[in-house]
């Protein structure tokens, strides 16, 4: 049997939960909040951090996809072993600390967010207890290798319309991160990451898409349909122009839904069947 699941001590979860209200914050433009939240996350999730730590280990396991069985099985049982090494106390201690916080600063709501990978998190949490038995330990183990060997899908965001495109375009500061397309999401988890790393990875992937976004938007300058659109058209090079610029300034909030709102566009394109 598996014991209680005590999401406010499941450290992955609460780090999943304080990045979504980031995102959501940013987009609907509520810059205090996001402050807060952010604030939060550099406090509790620096590098020297006992939870960062303990997030290191969780996202050892979830981050991992497409993996032999045979090594999601040592990958396992490597992670359990950095998982021991960490002060127990200490860590409950510093979670106490962050769930206080949280509930002061901004709202115990927040634990109530949505986390796509909520059932994976909990088996992992369980999976580290402690409490939990060696029938029900091996059981949860090959529920985790099973995820960790499936391959990754990427799905763009598919099931997104022309209709809640232009919708989330016309009105995006008040959109929910639910609605965002799978490389919108990536953008914005490296965004709100991108505090405790010093913005490394966030620029590394920032460049990569902002290449990404001026190839396909200087494609789509050569289809027939944007040629006989004057307007379309120089929508378009001052679009370009604009993503041009972001490789010389500071990352900031502009710049982030610059380029969010030119991956809605992109998609557009690609729904409105243009770019086939």
């Amino acid at each position: 049997m598996k014991n209680r699941h005590n999401k406010k001590r499941n450290t992955a979860f609460v780090y999943e939960a304080l990045i979504k209200e980031a995102t959501a914050a940013v987009l609907k433009g509520e810059h205090d909040r996001k402050h807060t939240v952010v604030s939060l996350v550099k406090k509790y999730f620096n590098n020297d951090s006992i939870l960062s730590k303990d997030l290191d280990c969780y996202r050892s396991l979830y981050e991992t996809k497409g993996l032999p069985e045979e090594d999601c099985r040592r990958l396992i049982q490597e992670t359990k072993i950095d998982k021991r090494m960490i002060d127990q106390e200490g860590l409950f201690n510093l979670q106490t600390q962050m769930i206080n916080d949280i509930n002061k600063q901004i709202s115990s709501n927040i634990f109530n967010n949505f986390v796509p990978n909520y059932k994976t998190l909990a088996t992992i949490d369980q999976l580290f207890s402690v409490k939990t038995t060696p029938k029900t330990r091996v059981m949860l183990e090959n529920e985790l290798v099973d995820y960790m060997s499936r391959e990754k899908i990427n799905e763009h965001g598919s099931k997104i319309d022309a209709v809640v495109v232009n919708s989330f375009i016309q009105k995006f500061n008040n959109k929910y991160s639910a609605e965002l397309l799978e490389e919108q999401k990536d953008l914005l988890t490296h965004y709100i990451s991108s505090f405790t790393d010093n913005s490394l990875e966030l620029k590394m992937f920032l460049n990569n898409e902002i290449a990404r976004l001026k190839e396909h938007l200087e494609a789509a300058k050569q289809l027939t349909e944007i040629k006989e659109d004057t307007e379309m058209q120089s929508k378009l090079v001052d679009v370009i122009d604009k993503l041009e610029t972001f490789t010389e300034v500071k990352i900031c909030d502009e710049v982030l839904l610059t380029v969010l709102k030119t991956q809605n566009l992109t998609k557009e394109l690609d729904i409105n069947g243009l770019n086939d």
